[in-house]
Formats: structure tokens, C-alpha cells, sequence
């Protein structure tokens, strides 16, 4: 077998442009990048390009944005490139087996997650709701089914007691461009060798909706400070003061919540505004009223008076008062 590979790689977010990066770096060759159409963004809604296609660009890598790969013309394309393995990385379009089946080696993919724990749309988010003490990623080989295929190499991280997932993000996704490149090795070398995924333990990531970012202030404390934590950048966990939009970007676990109702603020200073919650209190520390910049507690209480407020839509809030 060649030493140096020629890779199509199939990705679109930010997760997937520092294993991209590597690639580019390595020996092989990466002769096709495939991504998903260029979105509206914004409030002008013009067409933005994914993350992955800008970095292609960059390095002079040809671009295929199909709306679908399962149309008969999807693997004719993909065969063109004459590419010995396609590698992907939250792509977001289903693979039907015409195309895993077009490369020489096959296709492989980087999921963030210790398989079968969490297979689907959002590891991420999901591992930190749950409180899972300890993530990873996977390299595995792709098959029909969601995230079922044999993994080839795993590699284990612990979550830090105030991550969010953005910076579970950054850590996966530069530890899964390592463990790619070592699976490239491995793969040449002959060396690399797939274990089946165990069929105990198989949970899903289903996709995040702006729904589950509404606070409810009758859950526990540990449950809310996960909800603002796991959201942490997208989509934002949210409540209602005073009939605006209220996101909470960062908080903690505060002790007792004496005998306020939850969602009553309890204490509101400088260290942060304390707020009732079903078990427990939590202390916000990270702010953003709707069409405000984000502040800390403290710049928020310079400008409004928020102690004994309610906050959710359960209660009506006081009259607005600064």
C-alpha cells in the first residue's frame, strides 16, 4: 500500500476543520471536499459558506455541495476523484451504501462520542445534560446504519466540572484529528484492526431544539446548571424577566434556596444573581438580555434592579423598574 493517501474528506461545521487541517498538513493527498450548500445567515440572510469550504478554499481543494448523495449521478461524481478513502466529519447528509461503497478502503468517520454511548446528531450536548463524567472520540468505519459500524480507535477525556460544550468541542475535535491521522497510519501499516460496538449501552443524540434552552426553574440546580452549560454557545439556555428574552451564559450550583418559590432571585450583588430552583439555587454569573450585548452579573445589576423578581414565564414578573 502507498504511503501517502488520496483522501476525499466530507465535513461542513467547525468540528470538522481542524481534522481537515491535518490532513492537509500530512502526506496524503485530500482531492475532493465535500460540504453542505451554502445557508442564509444572518439578518440580511445571504448565503454564508460552511466553515469546511472556507478552509478548503484556502488550501486551492475542489468543492462538491450536492443537496443529496442518492441520486444516481452522487457516485459517478465521487468516483472521478479516484479517492482511496473518504473520511467524515459531521457532514450532515446521509451516505447511502453506492457511495460508502466508492472508495478503495472504504469510508471513515470521527464521532464524538465513546460509542455506543450517545450515536446521533448531538454527543456533545447530550454527554454533558447527562453528566457524563468522561467522553472521547471514535474513529470508526461507516455502514449503513446510524453510527453503528466497528470502531478502529477510541480515545478517552475527562469532562472538566464547568465545561461547556464549546470547549468539549475544541477538545474533541482537535483529539479527533490526531486520532485520524494515527488511523491513517495504522491503516497503511496494516496494523489497524476494528472491534464491533458492544450492544449494551447504545443510547442516541437526538438534535437539539430551541425548546429544551427554556429553563425550568422547578428542576434542581445541578440539573439547570447543566442546561446552561451543554447550550453554551447553541442555542443559549433562555428564561423570561420582566416579558424579555433573559439568556444565562454561565452559573453555578449556589447551595440552599431557603424558602422562595423556584425562580424567585433571592439575592442579587456583585458575586451574582441568585435565583430559586426546585432543588437548591444557582448563581448567575453571565447574562444577555434579547438584543443586549452579553454581561457579567455584576454590569447587569448597574443598570436594572432584579432582586425579588420572578424569573420563567410561570409567574408575571413586577412592573419594569431601573
Amino acid at each position: 500500500m502507498p504511503q501517502d493517501l488520496k483522501i476525499a474528506f466530507a465535513g461542513t461545521p467547525a468540528f470538522a476543520v481542524p481534522t481537515l487541517e491535518a490532513l492537509v498538513r500530512s502526506p496524503h493527498r485530500v482531492v475532493v471536499v465535500y460540504t453542505q450548500p451554502d445557508r442564509p445567515a444572518g439578518r440580511g440572510r445571504l448565503l454564508q459558506a460552511s466553515p469546511v469550504k472556507d478552509c478548503a478554499l484556502r488550501h486551492g481543494i475542489p468543492v462538491e455541495q450536492p443537496l443529496t448523495l442518492r441520486d444516481g449521478n452522487a457516485r459517478d461524481t465521487l468516483a472521478s476523484y479516484e479517492a482511496d478513502l473518504l473520511v467524515v466529519v459531521a457532514y450532515g447528509l446521509i451516505l447511502p451504501p453506492a457511495v460508502l461503497d466508492t472508495p478503495r478502503l472504504g469510508c471513515l468517520n470521527i464521532h464524538a462520542s465513546l460509542l455506543p454511548r450517545w450515536r446521533g446528531a448531538a454527543p456533545i450536548q447530550r454527554a454533558l445534560l447527562a453528566g457524563d463524567p468522561r467522553t472521547g472520540v471514535g474513529i470508526m468505519r461507516m455502514e449503513a446504519g446510524l453510527d453503528t459500524g466497528p470502531v478502529f480507535i477510541e480515545r478517552v477525556i475527562d469532562i472538566a466540572p464547568r465545561e461547556t460544550a464549546g470547549s468539549l468541542h475544541d477538545k474533541l475535535a482537535a483529539l479527533g484529528a490526531e486520532a485520524l491521522l494515527e488511523a491513517l497510519g495504522g491503516l497503511i501499516a496494516g496494523t489497524l484492526q476494528a472491534r464491533p460496538q458492544p450492544e449494551a449501552g447504545i443510547t442516541y443524540a437526538r438534535k437539539i431544539t430551541k425548546e429544551e434552552a427554556v429553563i425550568d426553574w422547578s428542576r434542581p440546580a445541578a440539573d439547570i446548571d447543566r442546561q446552561v452549560r451543554a447550550f453554551n454557545p447553541v442555542p443559549g439556555a433562555e428564561t423570561v424577566w420582566r416579558g424579555q428574552q433573559l439568556k444565562i451564559w454561565d452559573a453555578e450550583p449556589a447551595g440552599p434556596r431557603g424558602d422562595a418559590s423556584p425562580g424567585t432571585v433571592v439575592a442579587a450583588d456583585a458575586g451574582g444573581i441568585v435565583v430559586a430552583t426546585g432543588a437548591g439555587s444557582l448563581k448567575l454569573a453571565r447574562l444577555q438580555l434579547a438584543g443586549r450585548k452579553a454581561t457579567t452579573a455584576a454590569d447587569f445589576l448597574n443598570a436594572h434592579q432584579i432582586a425579588g423578581d420572578h424569573l420563567g414565564n410561570d409567574v408575571p414578573g413586577p412592573a419594569a423598574r431601573t
